[in-house]
C-alpha cells in the first residue's frame, strides 16, 4: 500500500501512469470521501499525465492524528507530499475540501502550481446557518451511527437528478455503502474543520495560475453562486456549469469533468 511520510502523519496515494515525460496532476478529495472519487478522471486522464490522487489525513486510508486538520496544515501536508512524490510543478484538481487546499496553495504558494482546478468548492467561510445543522448530522453520526443520517448526507453530496435516476441505482447504492462504512470515530474532526474554516475571498486576486473553476447547477452545499463570486475575483479563471451534478460531479457526471479538463490542460 502506498504510504509516505508527511510532516506528523502518513499519507495514502495512489500513483497512476507515471512516466517522466508527463506532467503531474494532483487530485484532492472532497470531506467524506477519498481519493476514489476521482476514479472516472484518473482512468481517462493516466494515458496522458501522471495522476497522484491522495486521502487527507484522517480520511480514506490515511491515519488520524490528534489534531492538523484546519485548512493551513492540509495545505502544509500537500505542499511536502507535492515536493516529495513530484519535486516540480503540478496541476492540481480539487474538489470542495480539496479546493479549499489548491486556493491556499494558490496564494501562498503559486510556485508549486502549473494550473488550479476548481470543483465544487468555494472561497467563504462555511454560511452560519449551514453550521449547527453539519455540526448536529456529525454529532449523531458519532454517537450514535452514520445509517441515521446517511440519507440527509446523500442529498447534500449529490443532485436530486442523480438521486433520481434509476439507471444510477448501483452507482447510487456504491456511494451510500461508503458513507455507511465511514470510521464515525474519526471522521467528526475533519468535519470541524470543515465547518469552522476560514474563507480566504479577500485573498483570490493574488492568484495567477491559470485557473478553471467548475460547479454542478444542482450544488446545494457549495452553490453555483460561490463559483460566479470566485470567476470575478481570479483574474482570467474560466467558470464551466456541470448539467444535472450536485456535490460530487466528479462522480455524477465523469464525462462531462473528463471533457472539460482535458480541454483545459490542452489549452495552456
Amino acid at each position: 500500500m502506498p504510504i509516505i511520510k508527511i510532516r506528523d502523519t502518513e499519507i495514502y496515494y495512489k500513483d497512476s501512469g507515471a512516466d517522466d515525460n508527463k506532467e503531474t496532476i494532483i487530485f484532492a478529495h472532497g470531506l467524506l470521501w477519498d481519493n476514489e472519487m476521482f476514479a472516472p478522471q484518473v482512468e481517462f486522464l493516466k494515458q496522458h499525465y501522471r495522476c497522484i490522487a491522495f486521502d487527507f489525513r484522517g480520511q480514506g486510508k490515511s491515519p488520524a492524528t490528534k489534531g492538523g486538520y484546519d485548512m493551513d496544515s492540509l495545505t502544509e501536508d500537500t505542499l511536502e507530499l507535492i515536493n516529495k512524490l513530484v519535486g516540480k510543478p503540478v496541476h492540481f484538481l480539487g474538489l470542495s475540501m480539496g479546493g479549499f487546499v489548491g486556493m491556499r496553495l494558490a496564494i501562498n504558494h503559486p510556485q508549486i502550481l502549473k494550473s488550479l482546478m476548481l470543483l465544487e468548492t468555494t472561497a467563504d467561510p462555511e454560511p452560519e446557518e449551514n453550521q449547527p445543522k453539519y455540526l448536529k448530522l456529525a454529532w449523531i453520526a458519532k454517537w450514535l451511527s452514520i445509517s441515521l443520517v446517511a440519507n440527509k448526507l446523500m442529498a447534500i453530496m449529490f443532485s436530486q437528478s442523480f438521486l433520481k435516476d434509476e439507471s444510477k441505482s448501483a452507482l447510487q447504492k456504491e456511494w451510500k455503502q461508503r458513507l455507511n462504512k465511514l470510521n464515525r470515530w474519526t471522521i467528526s474532526e475533519p468535519v470541524k474543520s470543515v465547518v469552522h474554516r476560514k474563507g480566504v475571498y479577500e485573498s483570490l486576486g493574488q492568484i495567477t495560475t491559470p485557473t478553471l473553476i467548475m460547479v454542478g447547477d444542482e450544488d446545494v452545499a457549495t452553490v453555483p453562486a460561490k463559483s460566479h463570486r470566485m470567476n470575478k475575483a481570479i483574474k482570467h479563471s474560466q467558470l464551466h456549469i456541470i448539467k444535472q451534478a450536485g456535490h460530487t460531479s466528479s462522480i455524477e457526471q465523469p464525462e462531462a469533468i473528463n471533457e472539460k479538463v482535458f480541454e483545459f490542460l490542452q489549452s495552456l
